[in-house]
């Protein structure tokens, strides 16, 4: 009897392992199935977001050639109109705002994209309207043109006239002014001691005077001018005292040697201009002399 019992419990502890080892295997394979799922799942998940950044990026690239596209179809739209170029550069100026702003977007959803694509549409319809706009003003703009060709083609042939006869007071007016040039002719420099008298070394010369004739021109206007004079020394300065200033000529300042006021009455004139500065030793020298804002007239000489 009590070998019966024996082997009755050794029987049931066997069944019990052994459902043990069922459940447990159970359980692993429930827990690899959920793995394989859950991989599965992650993996999808993954593949949905990197197709959705995709897909995203494409919206993004596509709606700014859209805004890009219209910011330059803005910008070739010509008008004469003011109103209608301010409202173009406006616009235009929008896409631009739009453009950078979508190149910002770090993460794009589709409420983002409709309201960009909202944008895209709203700007096409006033891109529309002022096509529409300039195309009747230019319409307007031609039938205005035709009807006045008769008029302008009468102002043009006045207009040459006109031009022609102002080419002609230019001319006239031109060669008025170069012939009212006053010249000056016989220019001399000569070299004086204290007495005033005349040397011909340089290292007896106290000062110097530049002698000319103001030439007799009847188209000039008579009365008192100022006559300048540049002395260039041979060292290629211009000589001048303390109280040499400048006169302009054409535009610049040029810092005179010497000047003195005549009174040109429309004939020859001798005139004396006096050097009284120092410096004066053996070269060659440059003499300019200027009136009225001209170059009357110059000398190189030797002095020794």
């Amino acid at each position: 009897m009590e070998q019966d019992n024996r082997n009755y419990n050794y029987e049931d502890d066997y069944e019990y392992e052994n459902s043990a080892d069922k459940s447990l295997k159970g359980y692993k394979i429930v827990i690899v199935l959920l793995v394989i799922i859950l991989a599965g799942v992650s993996g999808l998940y993954f593949m949905q977001t990197k197709q959705l950044k995709a897909d995203f990026a494409i919206e993004r690239d596509t709606l700014t050639y859209q805004l890009s596209t219209i910011r330059n179809d803005f910008e070739n739209l010509k008008t004469t109109n003011d109103t209608i170029t301010y409202n173009l550069n406006v616009e235009r100026n929008r896409a631009d705002s739009l453009i950078q702003q979508l190149q910002k977007e770090r993460s794009i959803s589709r409420a983002t994209i409709r309201k960009y694509q909202k944008e895209v549409g709203t700007l096409r319809s006033i891109m529309k309207d002022y096509v529409r706009q300039i195309d009747s003003l230019n319409t307007l703009n031609q039938k205005l043109i035709s009807e006045n060709v008769s008029y302008r083609k009468q102002i043009t042939a006045t207009t040459q006239r006109a031009e022609k006869a102002e080419e002609k007071a230019d001319e006239m007016a031109l060669k008025i002014r170069q012939g009212s040039v006053i010249r000056a002719r016989d220019i001399k420099l000569l070299m004086l001691n204290n007495n005033d008298k005349e040397v011909t070394r340089s290292s007896r010369a106290a000062r110097l005077r530049v002698d000319m004739v103001l030439s007799a021109n009847d188209i000039a206007n008579p009365g008192l001018r100022n006559v300048y004079v540049r002395i260039t020394a041979p060292d290629g300065y211009i000589m001048a005292t303390e109280e040499s200033k400048t006169f302009e000529y054409q535009g610049d300042a040029l810092i005179y040697s010497a000047v003195r006021e005549v009174d040109y009455q429309n004939n020859d004139l001798s005139v004396g201009i006096y050097y009284n500065g120092s410096g004066i030793t053996g070269g060659e020298y440059l003499v300019e002399v200027y009136v009225d804002g001209h170059l009357a007239g110059e000398l190189k000489t030797l002095l020794r």
